[in-house]
């Protein structure tokens, strides 16, 4: 991989740059996807993580791979099984006979972008290790706190619900994701050049030979994090965002809405938002495009209004319509 110069630290105006040149590089690999590509990104930003739903074989690890390319970044790949122990995720203290003494030896949660594949087909247990990765930025092993990189980014996948031999992700780590995105089969025209692709000789394990190469780093992202900090945010948009949160809490159809966490998320993604295009303050038009993806998977929903077919995401939209938006 060749390597960026990070001789010296890039200006906000060379990370937005480098940040609009990444999907045209992304898209080397990836053929579609442009709304995933978007999350992704704004997670990098704001320091969150992205649950990714969708059936198999919709590209979600080439989206990583690509991704991580693309950045500069590291990354690793954990496939989620029944059998699969915290330890296999965070790491754990091994002995050696040679010294008498323990040693501790990292999980693959120890990088940039952690691709939790399949993390519904894990019990809760495993789920559950990756809290405090999560959110600390930490894993700590008998006792002893041990920093992860930054930047730190779990990508999770799960499969739909309806299929079977899955266990639903606990209602605090859930709430740990700064958004859930679905992924959908591609289009006929994005299949097609797909399937071109292929038989012109891509292969998704080689992203170097299909020209993929890095366009940022992690001082890029630090730069575009310290000029979104000064992405301003109006009263009347903090507003804005309060009202549609705490609307989601007098939804009929929702037993439980959105927290103050979901809150500070949809704020700070909107900010992200409003810098990835170019804009030095916040509209409401930035905060509903991203408010689907950042409270839909913290609306617990009402069981009858489940019966009856009312999905999150349904519910979202009806409430965006509802919520007055400031002038």
């Amino acid at each position: 991989m060749t390597s960026i110069d990070t001789s010296k630290a890039p200006s906000a105006e060379q990370a937005a740059a480098a940040f609009a040149a990444l999907r045209t590089e992304i898209g080397k690999a990836v053929v579609g996807n442009d709304n995933a590509i978007m999350y992704l990104v704004l997670a990098l930003l704001c320091r969150g993580h992205v649950l990714l739903e969708g059936v198999p074989g919709v590209a979600k690890t080439l989206l990583v791979r690509a991704l991580a390319t693309a950045l500069d970044l590291e990354h690793s790949r954990v496939q989620f099984t029944p059998d699969l122990m915290p330890g296999d995720v965070t790491g754990s203290q091994i002995y050696d006979p040679h010294t008498t003494e323990f040693t501790f030896r990292s999980g693959p949660v120890f990088t940039n972008l952690l691709l939790a594949d399949e993390i519904n087909r894990t019990p809760p247990k495993t789920q559950s290790s990756l809290l405090e990765s999560m959110e600390e930025r930490q894993v700590s092993v008998d006792g002893k706190p041990r920093p992860l990189p930054d930047p730190f980014v779990v990508v999770a996948t799960q499969n739909p619900i309806e299929q079977e031999g899955t266990y639903p992700l606990p209602e605090a780590q859930l709430d740990r994701f700064l958004f859930k995105v679905d992924i959908h089969l591609p289009e006929r025209d994005d299949e097609f050049r797909i399937l071109q692709r292929h038989a012109g000789g891509f292969d998704p394990r080689d992203l170097a030979a299909a020209g993929l190469r890095p366009v940022a780093g992690p001082a890029h992202i630090a730069a575009a994090r310290a000029a979104i900090g000064q992405v301003t945010i109006s009263p009347e948009v903090l507003a804005y965002i309060v009202d549609i949160c705490r609307a989601t809490r007098a939804a009929p159809a929702v037993q439980h809405g959105a927290s103050t966490r979901g809150a500070t998320a949809l704020m700070a993604a909107a900010r992200a938002f409003a810098w990835l295009n170019g804009r030095g303050f916040v509209t409401p038009d930035d905060v509903k495009t991203v408010a689907v993806a950042v409270l839909r998977h913290r609306l617990h929903l009402r069981p009858e209004a489940e019966l009856d077919g009312v999905t999150a995401e349904s519910v979202m939209r009806s409430l965006l319509l509802a919520v007055p938006v400031p002038v």
